[in-house]
């Protein structure tokens, strides 16, 4: 992570906030091209800090955020819930797997 993206605290969770809205319906995107869509390359947590102040009743499309490995990195029951979500947008999860080569969104 880079040093500045420390201390810019809210700045950082807000451009985070900003590209996470863009992601489009049926799509998903990693917390590493999250973090530097934003303009923070590799800082993936930092777009894990960003989700979890997210307030629960958010309308921003947190479910659409996986892991490198195409993984819900959440614990249960937060890991159901944002499964039930991808497929409701028709993105099911093969051997707790998205198909990223098929549903990764990288505009």
């Amino acid at each position: 992570m880079r040093a500045d993206a420390q201390t810019e605290g809210n700045d950082a969770t807000t451009r985070i906030y900003r590209v996470l809205a863009t992601v489009p319906y049926g799509r998903v995107i990693t917390y590493g091209d999250l973090a530097q869509m934003a303009g923070y390359p590799r800082a993936a947590r930092l777009a894990g800090q960003a989700l979890r102040k997210l307030p629960r009743d958010t309308k921003l499309p947190w479910h659409r955020v996986i892991n490198a490995q195409g993984r819900i990195s959440l614990p249960e029951p937060d890991a159901a819930r944002q499964r039930a979500r991808l497929e409701r947008e028709g993105i099911f999860l093969h051997n707790g797997r998205v198909d990223l080569l098929k549903y990764r969104w990288q505009p």
